[in-house]
């Protein structure tokens, strides 16, 4: 299944896109994309469910706005360098264990939403990323179950502010976490829908030239190792995200670096995953 929610912000309504493309209103099936829907089975559920009754419920309006793929989770958990070319852009060596950092929920918008330059920056970045959505409680888990315990994947852009991140005490998370930084969707696939999560094409295009084209098939650290990975150091939740890092071809890299300014556009992709777009806009009371 494809799972979308749409409507205004923060109060986005779920739905089902079917295999014929109909997006579909699943307000009836009375559960929002949350850590209570993935912990009680609830993507077994709303497919017997949908059998009754994908033929009765409305359509989703063609201009509906689509909010994030998932509800608030707990946890926005990132992997950093995790591709070895965007290690090297960024003046980095290739870490020997995960690199982990958080995005502040507060961060999640639409896939179509503005992304919002924050005030004082002069360094926001664009990285186009597959997220993972766990599925399930998770903890001390080996790398041969992890696969058990995701549910599916979804597209994310993890936008940053290079100067927060890297240049006020090293703290990663205040360049990750302003507001708009985390868009998440169009849809999340659910795990069937995605026959191999680690031989799939990622792109972004800024004002239409294409400038992060790469694969997951270069993760220097694959979904079973991080999930595990994780999985020592905190309990993952059920509806919990994991971002597992960007490809070469961020801002940052460029000599000299490139940063969003007002008006620029940013189209990204992941193959089977659906497309996101955003306008950047100057940060305003």
């Amino acid at each position: 299944m494809k799972l979308i929610r749409f409507g205004a912000f923060e109060n986005e309504k779920p739905g089902v896109i079917l295999p014929s493309g109909k997006k579909i209103n699943v307000v009836a099936f009375g559960e929002d994309y949350n850590e209570h829907f993935f912990k009680s089975n609830g993507i077994e559920r709303l497919a017997d469910w949908l059998v009754e009754n994908a033929e009765s419920c409305p359509e989703v309006p063609g201009d509906a706005r689509l909010g994030s793929c998932v509800a608030r989770p707990s946890k926005i958990i990132c992997i950093g360098l995790n591709y070895a070319k965007h290690a090297a852009e960024s003046g980095m060596d290739l870490p020997v264990e995960p690199v982990v950092f958080f995005k502040a929920t507060t961060a999640l918008c639409g896939p179509n939403d503005n992304v919002i330059i924050p005030r004082n920056s002069v360094k926001t970045d664009w990285e186009v990323e597959l997220a993972v959505v766990i599925g399930k409680k998770a903890s001390y888990i080996e790398k041969e179950d992890a696969m058990d315990y995701v549910a599916g994947y979804c597209l994310h852009n993890d936008y940053s502010e290079r100067e927060f991140q890297l240049e006020r005490s090293g703290q990663w998370v205040k360049g990750k976490s302003n507001d708009t930084f985390a868009p998440m969707g169009p849809f999340m696939a659910t795990k069937d829908e995605i026959a191999d999560p680690h031989n799939l094409n990622l792109w972004l295009e800024l004002n239409g030239k294409r400038i992060q084209d790469s694969n997951t098939d270069d993760l220097v650290f694959n979904i079973p190792h991080i999930v595990s990975y994780l999985s020592n150091f905190m309990t993952l939740l059920p509806g919990d995200v994991i971002s597992t890092g960007t490809p070469a071809g961020v801002g940052l890299g460029f000599k000299p670096p490139i940063y969003l300014k007002p008006g620029d556009e940013v189209k990204l992709g992941i193959e089977g995953l659906g497309e996101q777009h955003q306008v950047a806009v100057a940060w305003s009371k």
